[in-house]
């Protein structure tokens, strides 16, 4: 184990080769990180102030929108200070730190999605035990569960790069600290931090994944056994908004996982792009899939401008 006790700095890098074009790039981040903060915020305000929104299913998505608003919090400052001040330095500290709070918060998305999967499946199979099973002292436990699981999961590679040295060069491949770039800055024996997240990534995320697809096997075959045609419409599209996040969190994924390993010889700023479409694709379209697909949704939000409401 080595220690590594001279202070220094990592090197953030924007978008390599258009640094000319910074300035620019940065507006539609921007516009877009302003989008997430509004998007997932007005969501978040509504299901604590509108009572016909306390209900285990909206909880489930306040813990999504707080998800989405944290990675869009934990990312934003170190890219747009790169981007419009060219401030590239950051702390050894301050980069783990952000290399935590990235990683957390994607198993906990993960996590949250699996949570609401549960809840379609109570609602569809059990809705008449709904209330009684996912009461809010249930829910809490969940959401509980859930952060802890990610929180103890990355600890343990985080932890390891405080105690390595860094003897190669300084340079990120990215405007935010990633575990996956900053070990390959390392001289000292890595292979735990190579393995392990691996490791969590088949054992959460894809268990999360295969679990989430088998209830809605479940779900899909309790709906078809509805006599009502409309009934089981009514009960599918409770799952839709879901069905839709679902998509685009791992449709992102295995993208941002194709390119990493197979798109060796795509330019740098294909990575680079598909690093932040990955990280702010699904906190930018979860609050709009939730506000055109549930209807309590749009009735909170009529209500929070004075919108008149609609009768269909």
């Amino acid at each position: 184990m080595w220690l590594n006790t001279t202070p220094s700095v990592f090197l953030l890098t924007g978008f390599p080769g258009l640094e000319k074009a910074h300035h620019w790039i940065s507006l539609p981040l921007l516009m877009t990180y302003i989008s997430i903060l509004l998007g997932n915020g007005t969501l978040l305000f509504l299901i604590r102030d509108d009572t016909n929104l306390h209900e285990p299913m909206y909880y489930f998505l306040a813990m999504l929108a707080a998800t989405d608003l944290g990675v869009t919090l934990t990312t934003m400052p170190t890219v747009l200070s790169v981007l419009w001040l060219n401030n590239r330095e950051i702390g050894y500290g301050a980069c783990f730190s952000q290399a935590y709070f990235i990683h957390t918060l994607s198993i906990v998305e993960s996590g949250v999605l699996l949570a609401m999967a549960y809840d379609r499946f109570i609602a569809i199979r059990n809705p008449l035990r709904y209330t009684s099973i996912l009461t809010d002292m249930q829910v809490i436990k969940i959401g509980v569960g859930v952060l802890t699981r990610a929180c103890l999961s990355i600890m343990p590679i985080i932890i390891r790069l405080h105690w390595f040295p860094y003897c190669r060069s300084r340079i990120l491949s990215h405007a935010f600290c990633l575990h996956q770039d900053v070990i390959k800055l390392a001289c000292a024996d890595i292979t735990f931090n190579q393995v392990y997240p691996v490791v969590v990534v088949f054992a959460m995320g894809l268990l999360d994944f295969l679990i989430i697809f088998f209830s809605y096997i479940l779900i899909l075959k309790t709906v078809m056994g509805i006599a009502s045609r409309e009934e089981r419409a009514k009960a599918l599209n409770t799952c839709v908004s879901h069905i839709c996040c679902i998509l685009v969190f791992y449709i992102t994924v295995v993208g941002l996982t194709f390119i990493h390993r197979f798109g060796k010889h795509v330019p740098h700023v294909v990575h680079i792009t598909m690093s932040y479409i990955y990280f702010l694709f699904p906190p930018f379209m979860n609050p709009v899939i939730y506000s055109i697909k549930t209807k309590q949704i749009q009735s909170g939000i009529r209500r929070l401008f004075s919108l008149p409401c609609s009768r269909v």
